[in-house]
């Protein structure tokens, strides 16, 4: 019954979190907002429909969405009120009242560092996010990102096996972009699914920057991976800032749009990070806890055993390069060139690039 009222609450028309908590403040208890009369509401701030509808059955409230969320066996509620809401999440401005989850609930209260960036980067900067979050979530950090294009699911797919939380901008019921359905079904197996949106809330561009604020504020650090000027994971940043929490950058080339964002943040005070040890490091006593469960750092004499694609190795750089320039530094014909640059994209050791150009990828951190 009592999720039923927390459904309720969600449901009148512009309460946000800061009035649903100045009411629990004033009466003590959700079930006593919808128990009181009108006079008793005075001095809240509300307006008059905000009034009439706490007047009402908290039954008259829900929707057809909320009752098929409260009957369903994989959905779940994360009310201000229970012992697991996440305490880092507590402490922020304007923390949501009430999660939507689908998943492991467990994950609300585990340590979380968030990975966001383009929605249209590189695919270094793809493979980079995804290198990352495998080492960071096999030293025992939940990754966490908004389920967007780009960066975010790269992210997500490098924590599937550790465990990632995805915070939505829509309803928990439904999956945005819904290319990234699929992967959304595989987070909820050892991860979970997040949103403060009631069910069936549709795609919004305000909901957006609202959903960043959860994302770096349920987490310890934020680290942003590729990012143009204007982009939305700066967005994300800058709270993290303001919210006191660690933010990471990887840099880049200057030529690259996409390293603007990264870069400015590093003028701005970011730590500049090259490996997950830099995280880590720079994370204090829980580096120290998850130490035992870190993986061991990779060689930096990583590359290919085979002679010639450890010299084509040798000849490339993090930056693209086109097959004549590799062809060139490393003395092959294009012909030769073309049969170990594929042998070497499948076996993971570098990536074709737009403008059909090839660059190294780096280990995992």
């Amino acid at each position: 019954m009592t999720d039923r009222i927390w459904l309720a609450l969600s449901r009148i028309p512009g309460l946000g979190p800061v009035r649903q908590r100045a009411l629990l403040e004033r009466f003590g208890a959700v079930e006593r907002c919808f128990q009181t009369g009108a006079e008793a509401l005075q001095g809240l701030g509300l307006q008059v429909a905000q009034i009439a509808a706490l007047q009402k059955e908290p039954a008259d409230l829900l929707t057809p969405a909320d009752q098929r969320w409260l009957e369903s066996a994989d959905t779940d509620l994360c009310r201000w009120t229970d012992v697991d809401y996440p305490p880092l999440l507590r402490h922020i401005p304007d923390p949501p009242l009430l999660l939507y989850l689908r998943g492991q609930r467990a994950r609300l209260n585990q340590a979380i560092l968030a990975i966001v960036g383009s929605r249209s980067p590189t695919a270094t900067g793809m493979a980079t996010a995804e290198a990352f979050a495998r080492s960071l979530g096999e030293a025992g950090l939940t990754i966490s990102s908004g389920l967007a294009l780009g960066i975010d699911a790269a992210a997500h797919r490098g924590a599937l096996d550790s465990g990632t939380v995805a915070v939505l901008g829509t309803g928990a019921d439904l999956i945005y972009p819904r290319s990234h359905l699929q992967l959304a079904r595989s987070i909820t197996t050892h991860g979970l699914l997040l949103s403060e949106q009631p069910p069936h809330t549709a795609p919004r561009s305000g909901l957006f920057p609202r959903r960043n604020r959860i994302i770096s504020g349920l987490s310890l650090g934020v680290l942003v991976v590729e990012a143009a000027e204007g982009s939305g994971s700066l967005i994300t940043a800058r709270l993290a800032m303001e919210q006191g929490r660690e933010v990471f950058a990887i840099p880049g080339s200057i030529h690259s749009p996409l390293s603007r964002g990264p870069h400015r943040l590093i003028r701005d005070g970011a730590k500049l990070v090259e490996s997950a040890a830099d995280i880590l490091s720079e994370l204090g006593p829980l580096y120290g806890a998850l130490q035992s469960h870190r993986p061991a750092a990779p060689s930096t004499e990583w590359q290919p055993e085979d002679p010639t694609q450890a010299k084509v190795w040798a000849a490339m750089d993090f930056d693209p390069l086109a097959p004549e320039q590799i062809a060139k530094r490393c003395g092959l014909t294009l012909t030769e060139l073309s049969a170990i640059l594929l042998d070497m994209e499948l076996q993971g050791y570098l990536v074709a690039c737009p403008g059909g150009r090839f660059c190294r990828l780096l280990p995992a951190p």
